[in-house]
């Protein structure tokens, strides 16, 4: 009885792999070529979006310089403080003339640090109902506490951050969210993921967008694990994830499709180029390149279903 049991849960777990590496298969196939599709986003979304990072990148310079970029943009600020025992700041502005507030949250552009010292664990959050990141939980938190005393009520709230930030900037969206605050948008730069799969299907609601260069590892880990898959606390990213090449292209990524990108992670481990590649300047290039036009084509992938079970450079010998 035990054996057939256990004879039941592996062929499942391989029946699912196989299932998933037909999808994985169908889809590297049709990505073989930089396709050119119908655009999603105009240039005036990539003009907002770099509003949004010149916002994210002066949250790591002084209280002038984040005080004279948002009052370009009509905001004033309200609160910008320092976390006392975490890596991250915030900063909150308002706009009172659009009715709106604009929190963006200070992370780190140590990828090093991110990827080695960064413990993925989950655990259950009492103001969101879902399980989050337990680092990430504690810095959104503590924000999310100082913050809600200077919200001003029937405003609606955006979100920013890079990096750490950006993780903690989605945690606090969702916070406000299901504290019924009105959360206009969420937009990160380099996010690491945040919760599982049922949690990201519990904000689906939320308009996040999540934008990332084609090199930069942090929103890759940790890596997807294909043994996992049946498991629905693997950690699993939410919203519109946007690829931002060097040129004016663009991809447009969700679900199933950006999880894969994580596969990258196995083939090309972090390096000086990944470090450049999640700098906020790099972002804000990336953007800049995007305001006189916009190509959107099909994100195009190096994915080999072998590299799941191939050792990895380090341990050949």
């Amino acid at each position: 009885m035990i054996k057939n049991s256990r004879f039941n849960s592996d062929s499942r777990k391989l029946f699912f792999c196989l299932l998933l590496s037909l999808l994985i298969f169908s889809n590297v196939s049709a990505n073989e070529n930089n396709t050119t599709v119908s655009s999603q986003f105009s240039r005036e979304d990539f003009s907002h979006w770099l509003d949004a990072a010149y916002i994210a990148d002066a949250t790591y310079k002084s209280r002038q310089d984040i005080e004279r970029v948002l009052a370009s943009q009509g905001y004033k600020v309200n609160q910008f403080k320092q976390l006392k025992g975490f890596s991250v700041g915030y900063v909150l502005a308002t706009n009172d003339e659009k009715r709106q507030h604009v929190i963006a949250v200070r992370g780190t552009s140590n990828v090093e640090n991110i990827i080695v010292d960064a413990a993925f664990v989950l655990v259950p959050d009492k103001i969101t109902g879902v399980d989050i990141h337990q680092g990430f939980l504690l810095s959104a938190r503590d924000i999310y506490q100082q913050i809600l005393p200077e919200l001003t009520p029937g405003y609606s709230i955006s979100t920013i951050g890079h990096s750490l930030g950006g993780a903690a900037a989605l945690i606090i969206a969702m916070m406000l969210d299901a504290h019924d605050h009105m959360v206009a948008e969420v937009i990160t730069f380099g996010q690491p993921k945040v919760t599982n799969i049922s949690g990201s299907r519990a904000f689906r609601h939320l308009d996040v967008k999540r934008l990332v260069t084609p090199k930069d590892v942090v929103p890759l880990v940790p890596p997807l694990d294909p043994m996992e898959m049946m498991n629905l606390s693997i950690f699993w990213h939410q919203g519109t994830e946007i690829v931002l090449f060097k040129n004016n292209q663009y991809s447009v990524l969700s679900g199933m499709d950006s999880m894969m990108r994580a596969t990258d992670f196995l083939n090309d481990m972090p390096s000086e180029k990944h470090i450049k590649n999640h700098f906020m300047s790099t972002y804000i290039a990336h953007l800049k390149s995007k305001q006189a036009s916009t190509e959107q084509i099909t994100f195009k992938s190096d994915f080999k279903f072998s590299d799941w079970f191939s050792p990895s450079p380090a341990t050949k010998k």
